[in-house]
């Protein structure tokens, strides 16, 4: 198990409450490890839609080439988690990655996420480098 993902000091955090519905429950009775999947995907585009303009918005998108999930306390029936959201301060090309760490309402780690995406062009579907203005607006 990798160490807690915390934002580096003075790094761009997006964040969001999330509150199970009866469906995310498994037969174990707390939320399924998939649900946590999407709520790190839910972070990763409401913040990337806070912060793109239309114009971006229009000619860019973000596709998922790899997702590392750490799991450790389970959020149970009637728990609200808060989801934190940040990327790195750098790109690799068109790949960028983003870092996700969903807590209890305790502030305990229920799980925490590493994805690297790639920036594509809508209209070709090809990688496209992520320009230094993009990371630096979400720095």
């Amino acid at each position: 198990m990798s160490r807690a993902f915390e934002p580096p000091p003075g790094r761009q955090v997006f964040s969001r409450s999330f509150t199970p519905s009866a469906a995310d429950i498994d037969a174990n009775g707390h939320v399924n490890n998939v649900v946590y999947l999407g709520w790190a995907q839910d972070l990763a585009i409401a913040h990337w839609d806070s912060a793109a303009g239309p114009d971006e918005s229009e000619a860019l998108a973000w596709v998922a080439l790899r997702h590392e999930v750490d799991y450790r306390r389970a959020l149970l029936p009637g728990e609200t988690a808060l989801g934190r959201t940040w990327v790195s301060d750098k790109a690799e090309g068109p790949r960028f990655d983003r870092f996700v760490r969903i807590d209890g309402p305790d502030g305990a780690m229920c799980a925490q996420v590493r994805t690297v995406w790639c920036l594509i062009e809508r209209a070709t579907g090809r990688p496209r480098r992520v320009p230094a203005e993009l990371i630096a607006r979400f720095g």
